[in-house]
């Protein structure tokens, strides 16, 4: 049986390799993940075909910039192995990873960034975890239901 697709929401600055750095590359590995929390929906949870909400941070207006979706679920963060990476980690072996990423693919921008503040006064998002207070984890589930309310207010 066919497992259901699930949606997300991962966060990235702009500055780093935002929405327009994905469209250009066309896929990238969403790597340097180093949260537990994250990194275990990163290896059990997120799988190919799953739609991704592409969320810039640190810039104004924070918000939602467009869609991605994976093309390739949760495999060993290759940069953790990397001393010369600033995401190494020493105590990660190729026999047991500590660190996980998965590859997106660009999907779509949004003509305008659909921001925060308009995230928490839609009803529909109000149990949307990045619309809690002290939500910082960089990927986030989200529900379908949240899924389509963004693309709605995003003109999609």
């Amino acid at each position: 049986m066919a497992r259901a697709r699930h949606y997300w929401l991962f966060k990235s600055e702009p500055d780093v390799f935002g929405i327009d750095d994905l469209k250009r590359d066309g896929t990238t590995f969403w790597d340097g993940v180093r949260n537990y929390q994250a990194r275990n929906l990163l290896r059990d949870d997120i799988k190919r075909g799953d739609r991704v909400l592409y969320y810039h941070s640190r810039v104004q207006p924070i918000g939602v910039a467009g869609v991605a979706r994976v093309s390739k679920g949760g495999y060993a963060d290759p940069t953790q192995f990397d001393p010369k990476s600033k995401y190494h980690d020493a105590k990660a072996t190729k026999s047991e990873p500590r660190w996980y990423g998965v590859d997106i693919a660009f999907v779509d921008t949004f003509d305008d960034v659909v921001p925060l503040t308009a995230l928490k006064t839609n009803p529909k998002l109000a149990k949307m975890m990045v619309t809690q207070r002290g939500a910082r984890l960089s990927v986030q589930p989200v529900t379908k239901s949240e899924f389509d309310a963004v693309l709605k207010m995003a003109g999609k």
